[in-house]
């Protein structure tokens, strides 16, 4: 940030992550010289990434500021909103807020990460807004694809900020209460100087759709197909939409089984908050295994065919206790992330090819999103009237267009788009980017957070585009070979090609070798290094690949071995 330090001296807004990116929300509030903290998520790797899963926001600036952090306010349970929480915060250590049911998710991972008992959470409720230094906080409760969303209204002696989370404007929710839209009026009459609002689905025309409209297709969809396997998959933390699968399955005469480990960790973390009291109580996998075809329903994670997730296994018959054939039906009850798009191909014709019917949102209404699409918008804006729009939870276009929506259709008198690291002062003055602040990723690895500039990712990457090779040379007490070069490739080519490829390799080391060793021999790091010269050489020319290699060169002297020289390629 610059010297100024802007927060000392008025109110700033600060994204980590979620601005300019799907997911990975971590936005900072800056005012009176303290930061405040909301959400802090995760996001899925791609094809990047081999070897990782989840990636997290560098917290390293506020990291750096954590003696004037003043706590961390989580708007919901989903994950990329609270998902990295466990992974970062011994950076920063401060108090953590969520409602009961995000209080719930985020135990659970607490304890798999030995900080249950580390961690100050404080679970709010009804008892009034949050007095955290120079900001207090009052939660606004919205509808969402999981239960306790909660809009935050930031005062501070600037102004206010209306920091929205993840919304939509749902008129039959079915579980939890509708979005208080007399709150948000409320807060709009008394004057907001900003609207900080989710722009995920700016693009969607009309209004997102609701759960109730969902619940009653699905019910429909079940009751026309009185045999068979039914699966369903979904998001696990919509517990509105897992209470629906349980309501088809009962109109249908079907028993209810829950299939996989978020799942139940959602369902039971609902129970725990007083949600889905009426709702019989789901049978495992196992126990509805043998149960006949016609009279069971299962409900199973993998909705975005994730490698690890129940959908993917049982479609490439793979799952302990489920199997798919001619004459079942997968419902695919979610959005396909974009992105997502080949994995989900792959896990739709794997279903396809065995008989089984499958159904997605383009076939049928089987599934609403918890975004808000522009009449929603349009109703926030009505109904909040802020100074300023900025928006957010979205890539540079969906930014772009909310800007661009809100003030030229939505009535609001200014907008500003920010990206990660940017630093916007919105009071004192006409709000104005003033400076920077150090954002990045972080890849989460069984071996701790990573880089995404860290030699190990960058060898993964390069091993899984152009291979490795092991080289292991046995030379004299006069560098000259004793016996034919040990060459292995992995990755690099397959069958016949692998072993002419070998034998080339071997006869370019040898003359390599000879060469260098000249009228006087060559030290071990001369000839590992003309090893690999010759390697990379013959490889380059078959096909244009360079993989990482490393050699050993073992000395003999007098037949015994002496030293064990060993030459790893940078990369």
């Amino acid at each position: 940030m610059s010297a100024a330090h802007p927060h000392r001296d008025g109110l700033v807004i600060a994204p980590l992550g979620g601005c300019g990116e799907i997911g990975m929300n971590l936005t900072l509030y800056g005012a009176e010289g303290k930061w405040l903290m909301v959400d802090c998520g995760m996001t899925f790797a791609d094809e990047s990434l081999p070897g990782i899963d989840l990636v997290v926001p560098d917290p390293s600036f506020i990291a750096s500021e954590a003696d004037d952090l003043v706590g961390l306010v989580v708007t919901h349970a989903h994950e990329d909103h609270l998902g990295a929480i466990h992974h970062l915060w011994d950076r920063f250590r401060c108090p953590v807020y969520v409602t009961p049911f995000a209080a719930e998710s985020l135990r659970l991972k607490l304890e798999e990460a030995g900080l249950r008992d580390e961690v100050p959470v404080h679970i709010v409720r009804d008892e009034g807004p949050l007095d955290l230094g120079p900001f207090r906080v009052t939660m606004i409760g919205l509808t969402h694809s999981t239960l306790e969303m909660q809009a935050l209204a930031i005062e501070t002696r600037h102004g206010t900020v209306l920091h929205s989370g993840d919304w939509k404007l749902d008129p039959d929710p079915l579980l939890g209460e509708m979005s208080d839209e007399a709150a948000l009026k409320a807060w709009g009459d008394r004057g907001v100087l900003a609207l900080v609002c989710d722009s995920t689905n700016v693009f969607t025309p009309g209004t997102s759709g609701s759960e109730a409209d969902v619940r009653r297709s699905l019910i429909d969809l079940v009751k026309a197909r009185p045999t068979g396997r039914i699966v369903i998959t979904s998001f696990a933390s919509n517990v509105a939409r897992l209470e629906s699968a349980a309501a088809a399955a009962e109109a249908a005469n079907r028993s209810f089984a829950l299939v996989g480990r978020s799942l139940w960790k959602f369902y039971e973390a609902a129970r725990e908050c007083g949600y889905l009291k009426k709702m019989r109580p789901p049978l495992s996998d196992r126990e509805a295994a043998d149960l006949p075809s016609d009279k069971v329903l299962f409900l199973c994670t993998g909705c975005q065919g994730e490698q690890r997730g129940a959908m993917a296994r049982i479609a490439f018959d793979d799952h302990p206790t489920i199997a798919l054939g001619r004459g079942d039906t997968a419902i695919f009850s979610s959005k396909i992330i974009p992105g997502n798009e080949r994995t989900l191909m792959r896990v739709h014709n794997a279903l396809a090819l065995a008989g089984v019917e499958v159904i997605t949102e383009k076939e049928h209404m089987v599934h609403v999103s918890g975004h808000p699409a522009r009449e929603e918008l349009k109703r926030m804006y009505e109904l909040v009237r802020p100074e300023l729009l900025v928006p957010v939870h979205g890539e540079a276009r969906h930014l772009i267009e909310q800007a661009r929506f809100g003030v030229e259709e939505g009535g609001v008198p200014a907008a500003q788009v920010i990206l990660n690291g940017d630093v916007l002062r919105l009071a004192p003055g006409k709000p104005q980017l003033v400076g920077e602040v150090p954002t990045g990723r972080l890849a989460v690895d069984p071996s701790g957070l990573v880089v995404m500039a860290s030699a190990m990712l960058q060898h993964r990457r390069k091993l899984s585009f152009n291979g490795a090779a092991m080289i292991v040379l046995v030379v004299d007490e006069d560098s000259e070979l004793v016996e034919d070069p040990r060459v292995m490739l992995l990755g690099v080519a397959d069958g016949k090609g692998l072993r002419q490829l070998t034998e080339d390799i071997e006869i370019a080391i040898d003359k390599e070798i000879a060469r260098v060793n000249g009228r006087r021999p060559a030290d071990d790091d001369a000839l590992a290094e003309a090893a690999v010269r010759a390697l990379r050489r013959v490889v380059r020319q078959i096909n244009g690949r360079r993989p990482i290699t490393e050699c050993e060169v073992v000395r003999l002297e007098d037949g015994e071995q002496v030293s064990v020289k060993k030459l790893k390629e940078a990369v």
